[in-house]
């Protein structure tokens, strides 16, 4: 059995227009650190990503921030932080993030946000890993997503199997449980989900 101790988290370095965003980030941090678990992340102190840092520490979990050199001063690096990795490129960022990980959460964010979230799922599709990935749909916030790897696949550029890449949660509070449970009945080498071949690539 494979335990959660570690989520990564994608979410936008800005707090965008919907309070209920800055609240969803807060919620989720406040739930990671009351589980005892450790929050990977961009390692920015603006936007969503500071929330949700902010309320993982002040709850009691560990924090470990990967920030790019070149992002220092724009996403404001958390000098505060217990962990704070200062790399040289977005790739070695993204790595480092995934390494650290158990399991990964996308909150809403920009076209940042979404880059980090089709890698990791690329790379599950590719059969390079098999951590679970959360979408956290604050608001329907997600939905055009969906909706758009409804058309891919119906579009015939993406196999059917492409679902269940991901799990669509809709509450903070959900997520270290849903994905906890899903590390748990995987073994330590488990297969990808039937059905994640080559024929699934698009």
């Amino acid at each position: 059995m494979i335990e959660l101790t570690s989520l990564c988290v994608f979410c936008g370095a800005r707090p965008g227009a919907n309070p209920d965003m800055v609240d969803t980030a807060r919620r989720l941090g406040t739930a990671i650190g009351q589980a005892g678990k450790t929050l990977v992340f961009g390692g920015g102190r603006v936007g969503l990503m500071g929330e949700l840092a902010r309320a993982t520490a002040a709850a009691g979990g560990h924090v470990a921030g990967f920030i790019p050199e070149h992002l220092e001063r724009i996403e404001v690096a958390d000098e505060t932080l217990p962990e704070l990795h200062v790399v040289p490129d977005m790739h070695t960022r993204k790595l480092g993030m995934f390494e650290r990980a158990d399991a990964f959460c996308v909150l809403p964010g920009g076209l940042g946000t979404l880059d980090e979230t089709f890698e990791i799922l690329t790379w599950r599709q590719l059969r390079l890993h098999d951590k679970p990935i959360a979408l956290l749909n604050v608001g329907g916030y997600w939905d055009p997503l969906l909706s758009l790897v409804e058309r891919i696949i119906a579009e015939g550029f993406a196999h059917a199997d492409n679902r269940r890449l991901f799990t669509v949660i809709d509450s903070p509070e959900a997520v270290i449980p849903t994905l906890a449970a899903e590390l748990a009945v995987q073994s330590p080498e488990a297969a990808p989900p039937p059905g994640h071949d080559a024929r699934a690539l698009g």
